[in-house]
């Protein structure tokens, strides 16, 4: 179906490969366009998460691809990363949660990937940066953006400023992996934490994370108004009821998501 992507279904996990060996998974025009369009038809009501990978031991995503790039105008470069940047925001707005596999380099685009994600999990040979500098331009898919919400404005400054990779403990360190694996093992770790999720409400999880996406525009009052909506929102749902029925039951309950 796609010409750079493998798409898997493991039960109610879904899994979404970025597979362009030859450039090591470097996103261009025609990946960010069939990234757009399996975001678009995914069924989120089938599925309870997604993961996202790159095909390979040596990559996620290697980055934008500079061969593109190289020759761009003004006008063509904004075009470029307009696209790129509107397909991560539908990847963070997703209405399932999105696991980052990350294996190798994620330098770039790919970092910038990586953190449109909900959760990123990473193998112990990975490597992050925000190398745009040394290139003559800037993280152009929301990069000095996500970078600074999740490693604060100080570290975010210093990687993007000076263009130089991290290795994984130093990217666990700043908080911006959750955790770091043995290589053979990511995958099966990616697996299991999207199954652990998946066991849950999945209407719960869903309002879970518009919640949290949602206090980016919102002051604390207004976010703190906007959780207690979806938070009464949950109770109007059957896996509610029969959750905590469940529970007092000392029983256990499938979730439904309804």
């Amino acid at each position: 179906m796609y010409q750079h992507l493998k798409i898997e279904e493991r039960g109610a996990v879904a899994i979404m490969t970025i597979s362009a060996p030859k450039s090591l998974n470097a996103l261009n025009s025609t990946i960010l366009g069939e990234m757009d369009d399996f975001l678009t038809h995914l069924d989120c009501n089938r599925f309870r998460c997604l993961i996202v990978t790159g095909d390979g031991e040596k990559s996620f995503v290697a980055g934008a691809d500079i061969s593109e790039m190289a020759n761009l105008n003004m006008q063509e470069g904004n075009a470029f990363g307009a696209k790129g940047a509107a397909v991560f925001r539908k990847l963070e707005t997703l209405h399932l949660p999105v696991i980052a596999a990350v294996n190798g380099f994620a330098l770039g685009g790919g970092c910038e990937l990586a953190m449109a994600c909900d959760i990123r999990i990473c193998s112990d040979n990975a490597r992050f940066g925000q190398p745009e500098v040394g290139l003559g331009i800037i993280p152009g898919f929301s990069g000095t953006v996500r970078l600074a919400r999740l490693v604060g404005m100080g570290m975010a400054k210093q990687l993007i400023f000076t263009g130089k990779p991290i290795r994984a403990d130093e990217a666990l360190r700043i908080g911006l992996v959750n955790a770091v694996v043995p290589q053979a093992e990511l995958m099966d770790k990616a697996i299991e934490l999207a199954n652990q999720i998946a066991a849950n409400a999945p209407l719960a999880v869903k309002a879970a994370k518009r919640c949290i996406n949602d206090q980016y525009d919102m002051d604390a009052d207004a976010a703190i108004q906007n959780e207690n909506v979806f938070f009464g929102r949950c109770f109007a749902t059957e896996d509610q009821k029969l959750g905590m029925k469940a529970f007092l039951e000392k029983g256990k309950y499938e979730f439904q998501s309804k």
